[in-house]
């Protein structure tokens, strides 16, 4: 494996007053500036990787986060937030359990939704059109 530890944080935005708010709209992106520069300043570069990610469909818990290869959740992180995670997480492999969310820790993958039944039309007679 390439990295022990696979860090994504939601930069994700949506249009302003959308009902379910946005990750770059809750400092996603400074906090994703943050890990990155914690991660240098601790030599962890060639060990961990922080990335953007698109939505993680987790807005009403942003600014989201999620660790791999484990898939630990974290909601409502902030930059504040970025030495516990990796002083206790990716260093000592101990999530930090007051900001994760646990209803997405280990949970199956959604199901895909069902394709809708393909649109028929009416058939078309075949020959000639009918007589007037």
């Amino acid at each position: 494996m390439r990295f022990q530890r696979h860090v994504f944080v939601c930069e994700n935005r949506r249009p302003e007053g959308h009902p379910r708010g946005c990750c770059a709209e809750r400092g996603g992106v400074a906090l994703r500036e943050a890990l990155k520069a914690e991660v240098r300043r601790r030599g962890l570069q060639g060990l961990v990787r922080v990335n953007a990610a698109g939505c993680l469909d987790a807005c009403e818990h942003g600014a989201s986060v999620v660790v791999y290869p484990e898939g630990v959740w974290y909601g409502g992180v902030t930059a504040d937030d970025v030495p516990e995670i990796v002083e206790a997480h990716l260093l000592g492999g101990r999530p930090v359990e007051r900001l994760r969310v646990r209803a997405y820790d280990g949970a199956p993958p959604a199901r895909p939704r069902e394709a809708p039944p393909p649109r028929t039309r009416p058939a078309r007679p075949r020959g000639p059109p009918p007589p007037r």
